[in-house]
């Protein structure tokens, strides 16, 4: 009788161990499925990288053109302001003049 139960452990064993090795390859099966969308997972942020490349190329052109654009308004503001003062002035001068030839 222990004859029998040792074959029948040995042949229940052999039996679980084939499952085992079955499961394990589903599952290997499984994880090459994931390495594989990881794989395209990664292409597409290859994608986005050169997109956003793209995008920083055009933010640093348009970046540039605003500072020209800061640069020409500051100096219209400046000759504006020069202008503004010597109208100013020249506004005080005929003002005094013109009180001057009144007295």
């Amino acid at each position: 009788m222990e004859a029998m139960r040792e074959n029948w452990t040995d042949d229940r064993l052999d039996y679980l161990n084939q499952r085992v090795d079955e499961r394990f390859d589903q599952v290997d099966q499984r994880f090459d499925r994931v390495d594989q969308r990881f794989e395209q997972v990664d292409q597409r942020f290859e994608q986005v990288d050169q997109r956003f490349d793209q995008v920083e190329g055009r933010l640093s052109r348009v970046e540039s053109e605003v500072h020209a654009m800061r640069s020409e308004m500051n100096s219209r503001f400046d000759s504006l302001q020069r202008i503004m003062i010597q109208f100013s002035g020249l506004l005080v001068a005929a003002l005094i003049g013109f009180i001057a030839t009144q007295i």
